[in-house]
């Protein structure tokens, strides 16, 4: 008997490749076959995402310090797990614009008073912004917010003198972390909009989750005292605050350029 996944050979009386570590399989595919796939891969109890989940909270640093050291079967793999993160997120971008499109009108005097400058001022950075087409890219933003955070920690840790993990390994970190994070985001944002809590509350609520957890997280990975750790962690912000502004001039750049060279073409054209 050959494996199906490595085409290795394989004893008769073996469930699993020694060599890929795929299960092996013996019955013919039926419904009951795939339930049962979901139901370990998924919803049981003691499955590698639930785990994965529930570790990230209570013992982060042994989900992502065992992955980064090798430990690769207990827990979900960081892609995986963050590519589900971004599942949720599109499963509640779906639903925000399908079911709560309401939740996007924001009704307070800080954007009324945005709303009248943008009408009163035509290069209002505010003037004609879409809220639901912003929130259709979270996942891109999320996405593009992981390198800029992994090169924040690294860079604040180096300078720390803390250079335990490279580069790749803090985008782990960064990644576990910002997948848990997402993932909560998610779910939140979906429960309080099931049960009409305003969605600027919800936000609020999440984001500071999302600054208190990033703390936790640093703290409990790289094992430093409360006081080294807040030091750190303003390093951190400061470092993700100026990586940020940079990427924002150079997406300001390259949108000029664009603008530019599509005038240029027209003009050309035309002539």
């Amino acid at each position: 008997m050959n494996c199906r996944n490595c085409n290795s050979s394989l004893d008769e009386r073996i469930n699993y490749c020694p060599l890929c570590g795929a299960k092996i399989v013996r019955n013919r595919l039926t419904l009951k076959n795939i339930w049962s796939d979901i139901n370990a891969q998924f919803l049981s109890i003691d499955n590698k995402l639930f785990q994965t989940f529930i570790h990230l909270f209570s013992k982060p640093e042994v989900v992502i310090n065992g992955f980064i050291e090798g430990t690769r079967k207990k827990y979900v793999n960081v892609i995986q797990y963050f590519a589900i993160a971004l599942t949720l997120v599109g499963l509640q971008v779906f639903l925000m614009n399908t079911f709560f499109r309401e939740a996007m009108v924001f009704d307070s005097p800080f954007f009324d008073a945005l709303n009248q400058n943008a009408k009163a001022q035509e290069n209002n950075p505010f003037n004609n912004f879409d809220y639901e087409q912003f929130n259709n890219y979270q996942s891109l933003i999320y996405t593009m917010s992981v390198p800029i955070s992994a090169i924040s920690t690294w860079i604040a840790y180096w300078i720390a003198g803390i250079r335990r993990f490279n580069f790749t390994e803090h985008v782990v970190i960064n990644l576990y972390y910002s997948a848990q994070v997402i993932i909560i985001t998610a779910f939140i944002t979906i429960l309080f909009l099931c049960l009409g809590i305003d969605f600027l509350l919800t936000s609020s609520l999440t984001f500071l989750f999302t600054l208190v957890y990033f703390f936790y997280v640093l703290k409990r990975v790289f094992n430093t005292s409360i006081l080294e750790t807040v030091a750190h962690y303003m390093l951190v912000m400061v470092m993700f605050v100026i990586l940020f502004i940079i990427a924002m001039v150079i997406a300001v750049i390259i949108g000029i350029i664009i603008v530019l060279v599509k005038k240029g073409a027209v003009v050309n054209t035309v002539n």
